[in-house]
Formats: C-alpha cells, structure tokens, sequence
C-alpha cells in the first residue's frame, strides 16, 4: 500500500496480478495525454496477433472457454472453479502455453464437464468454424487441450532434436529446423554491411513442396488486427508532439503497410534518433525469443513517458557511455572505438500490450539489429513506475528473510537491494546491450537458438562488472564503495538457488533470461576458488560470498570470454557454456528451493493490470481530459479486451 493505492490485485495458479500507477500523468498537456491514449488503443489491438503467433489454436481456445467460464460463473464445483483458473491462465499467457517455461497448461477439469457444458450453450455463441458442428469442434480442440503430447511446448530448446518441429509457436508449418535454416542463410549476402533482420515478420510455411513466406502486414497476414493498429497510430500523429515523433509513426505506418524489413529499419533508425518529446511507445515484431531459432518476433507494444527526475541517473550513465567503453574487460578488438547514439531514460509506463502484458520486461534496449547499434545507436528504458510497484507488492513478504544467510547480509540488501537492482538494470539496457562490436563478417544470427542466452549474459555481466566500479560513485549514483555487495549477493543467490521456484519439478531451464543468469552463477561458483560458498545451516542451503573484489574479477574474465564468442560468432563455444551451465537443474537442491518458497504462501510470478484510459468529453463534445480508472479486476479486463479488441 502506498498514500491508499493498492498494489496487488488477483492472486490465482503460480500468478501473483499487480497495479501500477500513473504517475505524474494529470500534468501532462491535454494533447500529450491525447497521444498516450491514441498510442494505447493501437497498443490493446495487437492482442489477438500475440495470442495467434503463441499457438494456432491458442484465439479459438480462447474464445471457446470465455463462452464456457461465463456459462459457469454461478457454478461453485471444483471443476467449475477450475476451469476459471484454467481461463484465467489462458489470459495472462496469451494462449494455452505457461508464459514463461512454455509448457502447455494442464487442466484440472475433465473432458466429460467441458463437454457437458458446452452441449447445454446456445450452438451461436460457439466460435464455430463455417459449416462446423459442435461435435466437430471438440474433436478439433479437445485433443490440443487435453491430450499432454499433443503441440506440448511452445518453444523448444532441447540440444539434438528438432527445434522448430517440436515448437508449437505459429511461426512455421510444414517445415523443418533446417529447412528455415537454409531458407534464411540463403538469403543474405555476405557483403551486405546492413542486412535486414530476415524472418522477423513472417510466417514461413510451404506451398506444393516450396518453401514460402506469408508476411504480416496491413493487406497480409494479421491485416485484419493491423490495420485497427494503423488507424490509432494515424490518429496519434495528429496530436504528436513535434515533427520528429509524427514522422516516427509515418515511417512505422508504412511500414506495416509494405511489410518490407527495409522499411522497419528505416523506422528503426529514426526512432533511435527521436528523442525530443516525453511520450514514447514500442510497437510491433520486436523480439524474438518466442522463436526457437531466435529468427520471428512477437508483437508487443508499450506506451511511456519521462520520469524526469528519476531519467538524470539514467543520463550520467549514457553520457559517460564512451568511457564504460574503453574500460570494458573485453578484448579490444570487440570495442566499439566510437560509441554512437546512446539515449537512456527512466519512463513510466502507461499501457502495456501483446508479448509485454500481462507479463513485462523493467527495461528495454532498441534496436535490436546490430548495424543499426554500431551505426546509429541505442535507445533504452528503465520502467520505474513498474518496478515501484514490484518493490512495494514485496515490501515484508518473508522471501530474503528466508535465503539470505545472515543478518548482515540482510541488512546490506535492504540498505542498498532497491537502488542497485534499478542500476543494474540501467547498466544492463543503456550500456550493456549497446556495448561491443561483431567482427567484420560474423553473422549476426550465427549462435542460432543461443544468440539470445549468450546476449543476455553478456548484458548482465557488463552491468555486474560495472555497478562494483568507484566511477559510479564518482557519477554519484551509488552512495559507497560497499553498495555493489548487495546486487552481487542476490544476483548470484538467484541464479544458483531462488530462480528454481519458476521450474516444475523434473524440467530443465528453458527460458532464455534464466538460462543467462544461471550460467553466469555457476560458472561463477565453479570458478571462485573460495569466493562463493553454498553452505547448510539449520537444513538449510544458503550462499555464503568470502571474497566480492574476486568475484567482480571473475565476472570480466567471463564478460571477456561472452563477448569473444559474440563477436566471433562461436556456435560451438556457444554452446558448449550454456549446456554446460545454464541449463541443467540439481534436483535434490531443487526440491529444498521449492519446499522452502511454498512455506512462504508466494506467487513466483507476477504480472500487471493495465490502468484503464477513457476520454472526458464537455457539455460541448470536446475532448477536455483523459481518465485514468484502476478499479477494473483482472476478469473485467480482460473480458473487456476479448471483446472490444477481438480482429482474428
């Protein structure tokens, strides 16, 4: 809680729901609240894209179980409740796939209750198939839903079988791992200095035995919702607030509208360069860690804007940029001898959409394609707003009391955990990801499915050498020399131990963003000689750090090692760390993480409630104000979004 606004709202399965807040919003100009409001309807009209690149079933199922959990809302058996789980999981994963580790849902209802319920619904509301019967439409989606080896997992990264085959995400049909491979490698050209990203906006199937690419675009594939996304963007840049920004959403539109990846960069290029204004947004194919072969992007978007107070911190760091640089670990022949364009705010977000709710990331670093970095620069953001309300939904939960070994440790970490985890983050976005350079010639998509691990590590490991380093004391964003021992402490304990929460018993670490932070502990672990210690007291395992000054040692020797492979472009070494460190699970350490967290009654994932935006009209019908409303619950939502941003 915090001056009486409510933090946390719907607890339900492993999902934790939270709010966050608006900050600063009433003093915005009516026109900058206009364009927040304009930039969010495009936002919430992805959706459906999502939910489909997520699974080709994923919007039927959807739909078919909203008509069953309304049928059921006064129904209070335990199969009835849950399948409201069930729904409500569906929701926050945007299809039947759990958000993070990826494996399909399990439901705790049988096939004979849904089926039983959906024979007493009126045939009308089914999302019936042109000409489909009832009976025909569960023999179509029963199995996805019930049957566990059916379209099992979303993405597979399990080494030595076929990655794209074995994944359920709707980016190919048809088609093999090496198939998409060679489709892809085949189109680049070697002496092309600033290839397109190939694949990011297509799906890749077959036509009569010939491979093909279906596009997404406005009179494409997913047209249908994009073309809803363009109408808001158009209406955005109406009230942008300069030519710069209006030209932005000119060069996206159009490029939505052509589905060229030249257009995306041309976009790209400027929108790294727009940074006059306070509202910003993402929106579109951005990221590809849905993808097994780290090639196609999911939508998403998000809608800020400038917390200027809190963006001084993040400029000290992106003004020093060439300096972090210099001073890398790394070898020098990775070093970018000039560094271009590094831009870093701290934003509030003000509507969340597609792959980025209800689940979100804290900071984001764009573009992505590395010649637009080396040449252009880099844009990053540090959320405050949502990691605000992360901090004070956690606020006296019990989780460091319980894994961290000692009270001084303890006290170290609430004196300085919040302020280094934000920092942390602010090294990991506006420098870490911009840092480096790839050797003339590597293929920027060479480490293939563990590009996205090894890119994360090496982001991380910059911003672990750097939060240990007195020039950020000189900068004045840490108030000691003794501050970085916190981040240290729980990046390392989270890696080797706490991280194991969010894996079911038996499975191995999948997700990119884990796999990155536990190689990183472990390797770390097995390295240190000393510096790190696991220890048992009281039955208990706790992480004990003897030596911090060797551990930051440590973390640029790996650094050095993690740029190299990048650089090189080094599948093998690729490889051979991750499979080596960031994937397997100790199962006997597991299971004590797992015992100890259910005795803290805690949700090990969380994700957010979006603030709902509504237009204030006067006794005229001129627009005076933009509402902001957090009372709606998590099922008005999204109910509300599965019908008035229903497009596929």
């Amino acid at each position: 809680m915090d001056d009486g606004f409510c933090y946390k709202g719907e607890r339900f399965a492993d999902l934790q729901m939270l709010r966050y807040r608006l900050n600063g919003f009433e003093q915005l100009t009516i026109n900058q609240k206009l364009l927040v409001y304009y930039l969010s309807e495009a936002t919430l009209w992805g959706r459906d894209i999502t939910f489909d690149q997520m699974g080709i079933y994923n919007i039927r199922i959807r739909k078919l179980m909203e008509v069953v959990y309304s049928f059921v809302s006064q129904d209070n058996s335990c199969e009835a409740d849950q399948l409201r789980t069930y729904m409500k999981r569906i929701w926050f994963s945007n299809g039947i796939y759990h958000h993070y580790g990826g494996e399909k849902f399990t439901p705790g209802f049988s096939e004979d209750f849904l089926r039983d319920k959906i024979m007493k619904i009126d045939e009308s509301s089914l999302p019936l198939l042109p000409r489909q019967s009832v009976e025909e439409m569960m023999a179509e989606l029963f199995p996805v839903i019930f049957n566990p080896n059916i379209l099992s997992k979303r993405v597979n990264k399990a080494d030595g079988e076929d990655l794209v085959v074995t994944s359920s995400c709707h980016f190919y049909q048809g088609v093999t791992q090496n198939e998409a491979e060679s489709y892809y490698k085949a189109m680049k050209d070697p002496s092309d200095k600033c290839p397109p990203s190939y694949g990011l906006n297509s799906l890749l199937t077959k036509e009569d035995g010939e491979l093909k690419e279906i596009v997404w675009k406005y009179d494409g594939m997913y047209g249908q919702a994009i073309r809803h996304i363009v109408y808001w963007l158009e209406k955005a840049a109406e009230v942008a607030e300069n030519e710069a920004q209006r030209e932005c959403i000119r060069l996206l539109v159009n490029y939505y509208k052509t589905g060229d990846l030249r257009d995306f960069d041309r976009y790209s290029i400027h929108w790294v360069n727009t940074n006059d204004g306070d509202i910003d947004f993402i929106n579109g194919f951005i990221e590809v860690y849905g993808d097994p072969l780290g090639l196609k992007a999911t939508w998403e978007g998000i809608v800020e804007y400038k917390d200027l107070e809190a963006t001084k911190r993040t400029r000290k760091i992106s003004d020093n940029a060439q300096w972090f640089e210099d001073h890398s670990p790394v070898d020098s022949r990775f070093k970018k001898r000039v560094v271009k364009g590094v831009t870093a705010n701290v934003v509030c977000a003000a509507m969340l959409g597609g792959e980025e709710y209800p689940s979100t990331a804290i900071g984001i670093n764009l573009p992505n394609a590395d010649w637009i970095r080396a040449e252009y620069g880099s844009k990053s953001v540090t959320i405050g707003n949502l990691t605000d309300a992360y901090n004070k939904a956690a606020h006296g939960n019990g989780f460091k009391e319980e894994f961290v070994v000692d009270n001084t440790t303890l006290q170290l970490i609430e004196k300085y955990g919040d302020l280094c985890d934000d920092l942390h983050t602010d090294l990991h976005e506006c420098l870490g990801h911009g840092s480096g350079q790839l050797l003339p010639g590597t293929d920027p998509d060479a480490l293939k499915a563990y590009g996205n691990t090894i890119e994360e590590a090496r982001a991380d490991l910059f911003g672990l050498y750097y939060i240990a380093d007195p020039k950020l004391v000189e900068l004045g964003l840490l108030p000691d020399n003794e501050a970085y021992k916190s981040q240290y402490y729980t990046y390392l304990m989270n890696g080797l131990m706490t991280q194991l929460t969010r894996i079911k018993p038996g499975d191995q670490i999948e997700e990119a963003h884990m796999r990155n932070r536990a190689l990183i502990a472990r390797w770390t672990y097995d390295h240190s000689e000393g510096a790190l210690a696991l220890i048992h007291k009281d039955g208990k395992t706790y992480l004990v750090v003897n030596d911090y000054e060797k551990l930051r040692t440590l973390f640029a020797t790996l650094l050095a090692e993690v740029q190299r492979i990048k650089s090189e472009g080094d599948f093998d070494a690729a490889r051979q760390m991750v499979e080596t460190y960031g994937v397997k699970v100790d199962p006997v350490l597991h299971e004590e993480v797992l015992r100890r967290y259910a005795a803290l009654d805690l949700a090990p994932y969380k994700g957010f409630l979006n603030p709902r935006l509504s237009l204030v009209y006067s006794a005229k019908g001129e627009i005076e104000d933009v509402e902001v409303d957090y009372s709606e619950t998590y099922e008005e939502q999204m109910l509300r979004y599965s019908k008035d941003y229903a497009s596929l």
